[in-house]
């Protein structure tokens, strides 16, 4: 799986998911952008990218998906340097939790800027430059909720399968342009996002943060935590030459935990 000469815009790439998959990325020959709103976050992890062909050339950008049109400023001034993107790798943190009878109608606008309205922002600006590669792939990571709901993640729930329908409509749109669309749908993953929602449960059963992680390792046929660069692998796979035939699926990587086919 040989990515050299292609660029691979990593977003959410400062920790989790995002991090093991751009160092993932560049360990494939890929020149890896960065994006991410902490400038510091950025460059400690910016420094950690490795460099396996001369001409990879790694860079940040900064981004605050709370503010999409701040967000489409920033790409349209580095589309200006007429740079090719081959791979987008879209990855936003989770809203927070909470039963979806509880929440406020901001907390889904928020949500749907931040992922769907972001999303389509990047597609819009990079899949030009993927058509005239004749190489586009677009790797959404989004969970294992577009199956089957995850209690106590109501706004979640909902935005994840918008953006998943989103990208099973781009799927057919671009398809015939040698753009590849896909989900992958994480599992339970050791990152920052999965203690904030131990630490829900454990309020929610009355018990402690170990009970409540026994607990949902016990409802994994895997009986553990992925770990971010497991999810890396399977996204790394899609945007290499080896997935060009797999288009417009929803790729669960939760050791088994998703009931439904």
């Amino acid at each position: 799986m040989d990515l050299i000469n292609k660029r691979a815009v990593v977003c959410g790439s400062t920790q989790g998911i995002g991090k093991s998959t751009a160092i993932k990325l560049a360990e494939m020959g890929a020149s890896v952008v960065l994006i991410s709103r902490n400038i510091e976050k950025l460059n400690r992890v910016l420094s950690e990218l490795p460099l396996v062909d001369q001409n990879q050339n790694h860079e940040v950008l900064i981004a605050d998906f709370s503010n999409p049109k701040s967000l489409k400023e920033t790409l349209d001034n580095y589309l200006q340097k007429e740079k090719t993107v081959h791979i987008l790798v879209n990855n936003t943190g989770g809203p927070p939790g909470g039963p979806i009878k509880d929440a406020d109608t901001e907390e889904f606008i928020n949500a749907f800027n931040q992922h769907l309205i972001c999303n389509h922002i990047l597609v819009q600006s990079f899949y030009p430059s993927m058509i005239k590669a004749n190489y586009g792939r677009v790797i959404n990571v989004i969970s294992t909720s577009v199956k089957q709901p995850i209690e106590g993640l109501g706004v979640s729930n909902t935005i994840r399968g918008a953006v998943a329908n989103w990208s099973k409509t781009l799927a057919s749109e671009l398809g015939s342009y040698g753009i590849t669309v896909n989900n992958v749908l994480p599992g339970a993953t050791a990152t920052e996002r999965l203690t904030d929602i131990l630490h829900n449960v454990s309020k929610k059963i009355n018990g402690t943060y170990e009970e409540a992680e026994n607990m949902m390792k016990n409802v994994t046929p895997a009986k553990r935590f992925a770990q971010p660069e497991e999810i890396a692998e399977a996204i790394s796979f899609l945007a290499s030459s080896s997935g060009s035939y797999i288009n417009g699926i929803n790729l669960p990587v939760d050791g088994g935990r998703t009931k439904s086919l």
